[in-house]
């Protein structure tokens, strides 16, 4: 039950890699052998603190300490989400009750976004992919921002999309950088510990944590008017 004075959600916004799907470490190791190959070394912590949720052209500047001229930066970023796709692409699922909460959102008159930095092919290989593309109301990129998280931009984006007040969407996500723009966009925040413990999510903001879908907290179901 809500809260007295609590207003139910209307819209629900979520992040992609990590959140939807559990492909985090293949996009890891992808970013590794990328960073490798031109000669710099890239550990697990400094991805999950520094560059997961960005922008690929604001992750490769940043991954070489240096500027990137237009062409190298288009060179290393089609060789990097090619090989992420490559690793992944055997393994792509849903994360366990994704889809019913998806469905039961839509079922519930719940507006639903994407609100992802990853790139259209890496989103559409995802979602088409799955068959679960036509489920969102809205598709919100990094090529329709300038900045990629802690930014707000990509979920006052999805908002505008949706024509939703932020304030009245649920934000799930499962990284620190994307609990901190959620939550700069006004939108409570359900984190997922499929990247980033627990402690460092609602250290970001996050209001709730979960494993998964499956059991999520009553209150949290209450908002989004879920049984």
């Amino acid at each position: 039950m809500l809260a007295l004075g609590v207003v139910k959600a209307s819209a629900a916004v979520f992040d992609l890699d990590g959140t939807l799907v559990d492909n985090i470490a293949y996009h890891l190791e992808a970013w590794v052998a990328l960073a490798r190959g031109e000669g710099v070394e890239l550990t697990t912590e400094r991805f999950a603190r520094e560059l997961s949720g960005k922008k690929t052209d604001e992750t490769i500047p940043l991954l070489l300490g240096r500027e990137v001229a237009p062409d190298e930066l288009a060179r290393l970023a089609a060789q990097k989400e090619a090989h992420y796709r490559a690793l992944y692409g055997p393994h792509r699922a849903l994360v366990p009750g994704a889809g019913p909460l998806l469905s039961g959102l839509k079922g519930r008159g719940l507006k639903v976004a994407i609100a992802s930095a990853s790139p259209p092919e890496n989103r559409a290989f995802v979602l088409e992919g799955l068959g679960v593309a036509g489920l969102f109301d809205a598709i919100v990129g990094g090529e329709d921002v300038p900045r990629g998280k802690p930014s707000p931009d990509l979920f006052l984006a999805a908002a505008r999309a949706l024509g939703t007040p932020p304030e009245r969407c649920v934000a799930f996500e499962d990284a620190p950088l994307g609990v901190r723009a959620a939550r700069a966009a006004s939108m409570r925040v359900a984190a997922l510990t499929t990247t980033s413990p627990e402690g460092e999510l609602r250290e970001a903001g996050a209001e709730w944590v979960v494993a998964d879908f499956e059991r999520l907290p009553a209150d949290l179901r209450a908002l989004l008017d879920l049984p």
